[in-house]
């Protein structure tokens, strides 16, 4: 039975930094993106004590821009990079049947056809070892088998293509996941664990006593305060911002992070008709066209990226270079009109091997750079538990115990609101009944909170008015932007817009009329006066207009100048 509470509000906040300078941990986790995330619910299930702070908002960076795949990562067989395959396919099982059900769900994708014989062969054989793997976790696989397509199956299934692209195709399925939310709710379920977490707290240097690393000189970017946060371990989760973390210690590390920028395309899910995703060849890797709801995500780049990492831009060629794929197969053609967002994000890879972004490695490293500090770097979001496992255990190595820490539990500790899910799906009816809304806003609710979707209803409940969709956002119920500030750690408008919900990237006008309606709401609830919300408001509305301007330049140095016009949260 869980003895804390996994709501994350204001009152939580103050309480956990408190927490964090009363007593030394037993480890403190730098880095609140899915990787961090998962090393302080490890670390807290193994019986440990445990800090979690993160300098912006939770899933800020890397972690809420990626193509939202848990996948094994069909590309790498090619590759002949089975193990990390094999071991990816398993932690997409894990997490379908029984992470997180509420939040990852089955995709199906079409891979397409263009020589006969030869080439169905060739990419049968890959998608029967990409089942294959999938059952050797000793667990379901979560996803149907593939099936192989003829020229006529593939025109019923995706008439929106070309007619004469492809001679067929195979269809297989992976799992699909809104990024941000899934880290969201796992820093909670480390908090129900016990987990001491806070977002805007930046970490400003290493506490060392000679050469060993104790703690940290961290600073409450809320507040403007600065404290100390001792601890045994350290573990260095920071993604992209791996080396400029390593250099606050003063020591060279082991490997280096590049940052390679994946630019990704959000259109209207009505501008071609297809009742699956695409998985296209390119010249250089691979281009994925995601069904996301109400749209199509269409992505990604694969460039190296050398300029600010917190705001990665996209620029008008990036946006080009995908619109000019994925027209080479549809049969009406889109054009800038038709993409409703835009978002760029960073993947760390591990540097060295080679000076191909795209052929960098998606594999992680882990490391006791100095002692007391151990760095985690590389990997990929559908591995994280893998990646925070390893990171604990050689944390675990370094702590000095009487008694024996035990492994890791994570394989088996579903997410808050992922237990009784099943059951609350099979009560959607009798709950949009009880609620008095749309049996289709209760399937909302639950595939995004599980059964914490009571929490919302309740909310709905005692205030009707939260029922109402936001404005420009129809897919967005108020009593989102209330529960974010309450209970998901949302501190700015952004975070909501952003990240809380993907109104920023769906919305045709990115949020610009919802923005002064939910800063209202979360005002309301964080204490907000009049010239707070006006703040807030105005804050998101220049970073929208960056955002476009960005998108409009024909090169990375200009994108980047542009999108740095507008002022931080």
């Amino acid at each position: 039975m869980l003895t804390y509470s996994s709501k994350l509000g204001p009152d939580e906040r103050d309480a956990a930094i408190a927490a964090l300078q009363a007593d030394e941990l037993d480890v403190l986790v730098v880095g609140g993106g899915i990787v961090g995330a998962g090393a302080a619910l490890d670390a807290a299930t193994r019986g440990l004590t445990v800090g979690l702070v993160e300098q912006r908002d939770w899933a800020s960076g890397t972690s809420s821009r990626s193509s939202k795949l848990i996948h094994g990562g069909i590309r790498y067989l090619e590759q002949f990079d089975f193990r990390l395959v094999r071991e990816a396919l398993v932690e997409r099982g894990l997490l379908l049947e029984r992470i997180a059900p509420h939040l990852v769900k089955p995709v199906r994708f079409l891979y397409p056809l263009t020589k006969p014989i030869l080439e169905r062969a060739y990419v049968g054989a890959g998608m029967l070892l990409y089942d294959a793997f999938s059952y050797t976790g000793l667990r379901p696989p979560g996803v149907p088998h593939h099936r192989h397509l003829s020229r006529g199956q593939l025109r019923r299934l995706a008439p929106g293509l070309r007619p004469d692209a492809f001679i067929g195709g195979l269809v297989y399925y992976d799992a699909q996941v809104d990024d941000a939310r899934y880290v969201a709710t796992l820093v909670r379920t480390a908090a129900s664990y016990g987990a001491q977490v806070a977002s805007r707290v930046a970490v400003e240097g290493f506490l060392k006593v000679g050469e060993r690393v104790v703690g940290v000189h961290a600073r409450d970017l809320q507040t403007d305060t600065a404290f100390e946060i001792r601890a045994r371990q350290v573990i260095n989760a920071t993604g992209v911002w791996t080396d400029e973390t390593q250099s606050l210690v003063g020591a060279r590390g082991q490997f280096h992070v590049r940052a390679s920028k994946g630019v990704h395309l959000v259109v209207p899910r009505d501008r071609f008709q297809s009742n699956t995703g695409l998985l296209l060849r390119t010249e250089k890797s691979v281009l994925f066209v995601i069904p996301w709801g109400r749209h199509w995500l269409i992505g990604t780049t694969d460039t190296d990226w050398r300029l600010d990492k917190a705001h990665p831009a996209a620029t008008a060629a990036d946006i080009d270079y995908l619109l000019a794929h994925v027209n080479e197969v549809l049969a009406v053609k889109l054009t800038r009109e038709d993409v409703e967002g835009v978002y760029a994000g960073l993947r760390p890879l591990l540097a060295g091997e080679s000076e191909e972004t795209s052929k960098l490695s998606r594999e992680h490293l882990v490391a006791h750079s100095v002692p007391g500090l151990v760095v985690i770097a590389g990997g990929k979001f559908t591995t994280y538990r893998v990646m925070a496992k390893d990171a604990v255990d050689a944390a675990v190595a370094a702590l000095d115990f009487r008694y024996r820490v035990p492994a890791s539990a994570t394989a088996e500790i579903a997410l808050v609101g992922a237990e009784g899910y099943p059951a609350a799906w099979n009560s959607r009816a009798r709950i949009a009944k009880r609620a008095g809304i749309h049996v289709s806003r209760v399937e909302h609710l639950l595939d995004r909170y599980g059964v914490l979707a009571e929490d919302l209803v309740e909310l709905i409940a005692e205030r009707p008015e939260l029922a109402e969709p936001l404005p420009g956002a129809d897919d967005y119920l108020g009593a989102e932007i209330v529960y974010a500030a309450t209970h998901e750690g949302a501190l700015h408008l952004d975070d909501v817009l952003a990240r809380r919900t993907r109104i920023s990237i769906e919305a045709w006008d990115r949020g610009v009329s919802a923005a002064p309606v939910a800063a209202k709401l979360m005002g309301a609830e964080l204490g907000w006066n009049p010239s707070r919300v006006k703040k807030e408001v105005d804050l998101y509305l220049k970073r929208v207009e960056a955002e476009i301007a960005s998108q409009q330049q024909p090169d990375d140095a200009s994108a980047d100048r542009v999108r740095l016009s507008a002022p931080d949260s």
